[in-house]
């Protein structure tokens, strides 16, 4: 294990949390989504093999809270095989190196994601500018610098497949960051979506804190890349979902899931789309 690692110098714990915090929920008998603030992580595995992945890490110095969700549900001194990253943004990797530390185990995440992750280049400020609510207005505090996790992380495979993961692939998901990926199942039809679409809306700091379901784009104040966010809505729709986590929001299945996110896709522009904004054009 590389020890040289570290957080950008912008890291620091966020206060905001909502009603959600601390609960988790069994989607499917081997997909457990956990809420850490206001970010979900989500643990795949059947608790019965014990064998598991961490899929997001969750936000700024949750790793206590993460090590003690997965014993709940694994048991005691119980590791995943390996962490997986649907993108870089700190609302996903803020634990991951006290986790990679007391775990030792390996970080995958899209190729195009490698320069956020091993502490060459910042992410984009957060546009403040965009409607919605208090969330994207207070988001420049948010942290942007690069985390470096060293030799620690490495590429997804090429092939789509999901290391320990063997019936999922990865899906391409740009927009919201370079390198954002999806997770797929076709056996049930079972997709973690990460930020490319998510059940909240999360400008609005009071849906945030009440985690109200709605299907809504990615949050608009850190996605800047709109053409390909809209396109990578298209093609997770595209798959049909029966069931789907998110990074923001509850879990979503059925006639909710289905309607919900057609709606999204064809009316991407007018739905999720910031009016006006510093990435917009």
């Amino acid at each position: 294990m590389d020890e040289q690692m570290n957080y950008g110098e912008d890291y620091k714990t966020v206060p905001a949390t909502s009603i959600k915090s601390g609960t988790g929920i069994e989607v499917l008998p081997d997909l457990f989504t956990y809420t850490i603030q206001i970010v979900n992580i989500h643990l795949v595995g059947d608790p019965k093999t014990g064998d598991f992945v961490l899929v997001d890490a969750g936000m700024p110095n949750a790793h206590e809270k993460i090590i003690s969700a997965v014993e709940d549900r694994f048991g005691e001194g119980r590791r995943p095989q390996a962490i997986i990253l649907t993108h870089g943004h700190f609302d996903h990797v803020g634990a991951i190196i006290e986790l990679v530390k007391y775990w030792d185990v390996p970080v995958y995440a899209h190729k195009l994601e490698m320069p956020f992750l091993t502490g060459k280049e910042p992410y984009p400020k957060p546009d403040a500018t965009v409607e919605g609510g208090m969330v994207a207005k207070t988001s420049p505090i948010f942290p942007v610098d690069p985390i470096d996790l060293g030799d620690n992380v490495e590429p997804l495979p090429e092939d789509g497949s999901v290391p320990h993961m063997p019936e999922f692939k990865w899906l391409h998901s740009p927009g919201h960051t370079p390198g954002h990926v999806a997770l797929f199942r076709e056996r049930d039809r079972t997709l973690i979506a990460g930020d490319a679409f998510v059940a909240v809306r999360q400008e609005n700091l009071y849906e945030v804190l009440t985690q109200e379901l709605v299907i809504s784009g990615p949050p608009r104040y850190l996605t800047t890349d709109w053409p390909s966010a809209k396109e990578s809505v298209v093609t997770l729709e595209a798959l049909k979902p029966s069931v789907a986590v998110t990074g923001h929001g509850k879990p979503l299945s059925g006639e909710l899931l289905a309607d919900g996110l057609k709606e999204l896709a064809e009316n991407f522009d007018e739905m999720a789309k910031p009016k006006h904004g510093k990435y917009v054009d």
